[in-house]
């Protein structure tokens, strides 16, 4: 008996109502478009899903930017807590200091008002058991003040005080600036101007005596410890025309002269009709005392 032959290979499936309308069948079916999908997909599985990257670099900004705000709000609220108390602070400070410059200034009052007193002292002293040459002794000894003809020399430093050559006396004591006046220069200009027959000689106003002594701080010249600044002004009182000559003439003379020659010292010489002369501003005798004379001494 035959079988009816099996059509099921060959049944085709049934044609859907809508078929004529594939494009709307395709939207509706399809309604987010494929690479919107795969950018979400990607986004989710890279952890990335949420806001959008270019969202969130501005919030993190916008977050940056209120932190910092915070911070200078809080600094500024704290220096202006702290304002008074500086200020506070810095007026005390300067209220210190003037009252120091205050009491520093009274004392150089002081100091100078017992120097006039005690040269006084001195001079009265002098002139007591000096009988009647205790004026020239005051004088000599630079207790008082002095008038009179003389001279004055004005010495200062080669322009630059660049260094010598040549190995002179200078360069062996171990000076590398040979164009600077040393104390030992203005040692032989005082000594060659006493010898000279200066009576009385006074270095920028700083009287010296016989217990004066011209030293050196670095390239400072110190006058009895006070430092003097140059060009050096020496007013020497005597015999104007015969002081400046003899000087001049005399080996420390020509000692100031080879300064000038080889290291560029300056200096200029001129006579003097008067020179006026201050007193030593601290003459101390520690050793010497006064003797009376003797009763019937001439």
């Amino acid at each position: 008996m035959s079988q009816p032959p099996n059509n099921r290979s060959s049944a085709k499936p049934p044609v859907r109502p809508d078929a004529s309308m594939s494009l709307l069948t395709h939207v509706m079916d399809h309604g987010l478009d494929e690479g919107y999908a795969q950018a979400a997909a990607r986004r989710e599985a890279e952890g990335t899903s949420g806001l959008p990257r270019n969202l969130k670099a501005k919030l993190a900004l916008a977050a940056g930017l209120v932190l910092a705000a915070m911070v200078v709000t809080l600094g500024a609220a704290q220096a202006r807590v702290a304002a008074p108390v500086l200020a506070k602070e810095r007026e005390e400070l300067i209220a210190r200091v003037q009252r120091a410059d205050d009491h520093a200034d009274g004392l150089e009052k002081d100091i100078e008002r017992l120097r006039g007193d005690v040269a006084g002292r001195q001079a009265a002293a002098l002139e007591q058991h000096g009988g009647d040459q205790g004026q020239l002794v005051a004088l000599l000894s630079g207790a008082t003040e002095v008038r009179g003809p003389g001279v004055k020399l004005v010495v200062d430093d080669a322009k630059g005080s660049s260094t010598g050559g040549g190995g002179g006396p200078r360069e062996s004591a171990g000076f590398s600036d040979t164009g600077r006046l040393r104390d030992r220069d203005m040692q032989r200009i005082v000594n060659g101007l006493w010898q000279a027959g200066a009576e009385a000689v006074a270095i920028n106003g700083q009287r010296l005596t016989a217990l004066s002594a011209i030293r050196a701080a670095g390239d400072a010249i110190l006058v009895d410890n006070k430092p003097l600044a140059p060009p050096y002004e020496v007013l020497a009182v005597g015999d104007k025309k015969r002081l400046g000559t003899q000087f001049q003439d005399s080996v420390d003379g020509q000692y100031l002269h080879v300064l000038q020659q080889s290291y560029g010292i300056r200096s200029t010489l001129s006579p003097e009709n008067e020179v006026r002369l201050p007193a030593a501003s601290s003459l101390t005798v520690r050793s010497a005392t006064a003797e009376a004379p003797k009763k019937g001494a001439s």
